[in-house]
């Protein structure tokens, strides 16, 4: 169903399109994963070379700067979050979001939520027992208080056999956007503790001693999905901007204890105009003469 952006869905939508438009790139942080190098830059013969031009597609221009969208080419977003964490002994948290806003032909705004929390407890009793994994003598702290613009990514291990990655992709898509929710996301039977609905701007769930939480929100402050676990933490959040900061979208991750496997994941895709080949050619030579110096 969709309806009116309101102030939560607004503040929303600005931060999101703040950040994309700031950032503009993919961006990815995972533990044990090296990222490649493009093949024009692993020249190793050591000779002088003169001037030369190579063809570079869109697969490495994706990572460079100075490449964007004007603001005028966006119509609408979809934004999916998801979290999720699973514990050695078979507990598992799981929290995701969903939003989509679109603008009709006259400039009318609508705006769709789905939102979900899961936690499953096999134990029935509380995981902060043995097999969890937790380890009450690491830690894992400082990352909360880090702050930029644009996108941040921070993971803090204490611990051995763990996983956990942070990705955060930004992509542009001419369809019409549609909020998603993973399949099946909303048929878990074993869980303890669910909560699910569209055009909800919350969910949030637990197991029965408490240990284990789940949780997403959209409000006029942002967007914050958290889990945690005896283990350490996990969260997600997009701050709107404003006059005197830019938008911001960070994920983080904090594990104190062994063989967890953790995950944050973010997808934006920002819906664009259907543009001519002429106006694509008069914007590119328009951005290529504002970067001349």
């Amino acid at each position: 169903m969709k309806r009116n952006l309101s102030q939560c869905g607004i503040a929303v939508a600005v931060s999101a399109l703040a950040c994309a438009l700031s950032s503009g790139v993919q961006a990815a942080d995972s533990i044990g994963l090296p990222q490649p190098v493009p093949a024009f830059l692993s020249n190793t013969d050591g000779q002088a070379q003169g001037i030369r031009c190579e063809v570079v597609g869109d697969d490495v221009l994706a990572h460079q700067t100075g490449k964007y969208a004007g603001s005028e080419m966006i119509s609408g977003f979809v934004l999916n979050l998801l979290s999720q964490w699973q514990l050695p002994n078979g507990a598992t948290a799981i929290a995701q979001g969903a939003l989509a806003v679109a603008q009709n032909a006259v400039n009318q705004v609508s705006a769709q939520v789905k939102t979900m929390a899961t936690v499953i407890d096999p134990a029935q009793g509380g995981t902060t027992g043995a097999n969890s994994g937790a380890n009450p003598n690491a830690t894992a702290t400082g990352g909360q208080n880090v702050s930029v613009n644009g996108v941040s990514q921070i993971t803090q291990v204490a611990g051995n056999g763990n996983t956990g990655a942070n990705a955060a992709t930004i992509a542009y898509d001419n369809n019409a956007p549609q909020p998603a929710i993973a399949p099946g996301a909303n048929n878990q039977s074993s869980a303890n503790n669910q909560s699910s609905a569209n055009n909800q701007s919350s969910a949030s769930a637990s197991n029965a001693d408490g240990s284990i939480k789940a949780g997403v929100s959209f409000g006029s402050h942002g967007v914050n999905v958290t889990l945690q676990t005896p283990a350490g933490i996990a969260t997600q959040n997009i701050a709107p901007g404003s006059a005197q900061q830019a938008g911001a979208i960070a994920q983080l991750l904090q594990v104190a204890g062994n063989n967890q496997q953790v995950a944050n994941q973010l997808l934006l895709r920002l819906q664009t105009q259907q543009m001519t080949s002429q106006m694509i050619r008069q914007t590119g030579v328009l951005q290529a003469l504002r970067n001349l110096h």
